[in-house]
């Protein structure tokens, strides 16, 4: 051992005592560990003369051309589920391979990006079982509905599909009817409502209907008549939980000034609406404003008690009307929250 410690060193050293001072003890050098990780690849390079390659921060490990190439992969794999027929639709025409791949992702951009979209308390939706998800109505054209439906799938724990239930003119039009039966569409009936319900799922309701979409834009965030109560019996009848949600910013997408009725009545439509660009810049006219967006789901109003009254008039208007409430000041809390409409 003398012998070999009298040699010569060669080469640099492979210890920290230069860096530190500590001496030799009992004749043996103490090989301490580095203070970093980067001090052993300062080692190497002081031995090989080339400058050391970073230590990889997993905060930028997943590079961008690493996502598009997850993309590219899962558009692939779509595709050949489509070619081959892997997919599965449900009773009522619900492709969720087509939603999830194709519908959801274009909402994605409209719904964060375009309209900046909020959203709060989610944690008041079922994580799992039933529910009937009842707002507030507008917007000209019934965007707000999508909206939903891709907020509480993308901010939802479990990823749930909104099941939305639509008027009847929505499903007789060609090519919207087909798109709404496979993003999950079905007409707003109580025999439809129930059965969606009584297998589990998240079910959309909005009782204003046209009423609600196509009221001037004077009477903005002013809920209308909820109709005659038909969502609270589908919900008495199974014994579904209702989350009333209050949607801010529809209103101000495609503001209302006037209903040309003689026109609406010649096309077959409920109202034919005059907006600020809507027909003047044509086919532009139809971009939505980018107002700013704030979604709040209400506590749950429980229903499984009121079961054997689902038939009771008096139970179903007062129900109807507590919904309403609830909605109504939600929107007013929002409002003060979000005092100018197209705040960044």
């Amino acid at each position: 051992m003398s012998e070999r410690g009298a040699e010569p060193r060669r080469g640099p050293r492979s210890d920290n005592t230069a860096r530190d001072g500590s001496p030799p003890v009992n004749g043996k050098r103490i090989v301490l560990p580095p203070a970093n990780p980067g001090d052993a690849i300062a080692d190497g390079a002081s031995r090989n003369g080339q400058r050391p390659a970073p230590p990889i921060d997993p905060a930028v490990a997943d590079q961008p051309g690493d996502v598009w190439d997850r993309r590219i992969a899962s558009g692939l794999a779509f595709l050949r589920r489509r070619l081959a027929g892997q997919y599965e639709v449900d009773e009522f025409g619900f492709d969720a391979d087509l939603s999830e791949h194709v519908f959801h992702p274009i909402l994605r951009l409209l719904y964060r990006d375009w309209f900046r979209t909020e959203v709060f308390g989610v944690e008041n939706l079922p994580r799992n079982g039933a529910g009937l998800v009842v707002g507030n109505h507008s917007g000209t054209v019934a965007l707000d509905a999508l909206m939903l439906s891709a907020a509480l799938h993308d901010r939802h724990p479990e990823r749930r599909h909104l099941r939305l239930l639509g008027a009847d003119l929505v499903f007789r039009m060609p090519v919207v009817s087909e798109l709404a039966r496979k993003s999950g569409g079905t007409v707003a009936c109580n025999p439809d409502a129930e059965r969606l319900l009584g297998d589990g799922a998240l079910v959309g309701v909005f009782p204003e209907g046209f009423k609600g979409v196509g009221k001037h834009y004077s009477q903005r965030y002013k809920l209308q008549r909820f109709g005659r109560g038909g969502f609270v019996s589908a919900a008495l009848r199974t014994g579904t939980p209702i989350i009333p949600v209050a949607i801010v910013g529809a209103e101000e997408i495609y503001p209302m000034l006037a209903d040309v009725k003689p026109l609406a009545r010649l096309l077959g439509l409920p109202y034919f609406p005059v907006t600020p660009t809507f027909p003047w810049l044509g086919p532009l006219g139809i971009v939505p404003l980018p107002s700013k967006w704030l979604i709040q789901f209400c506590p749950p109003i429980p229903t499984a008690d009121l079961m054997d009254q689902a038939d009771d008039p008096m139970v179903v208007f007062n129900l109807s009307d507590q919904v309403r409430e609830t909605i109504q000041q939600a929107l007013h809390r929002l409002l003060e929250r979000r005092p100018d409409p197209f705040a960044p």
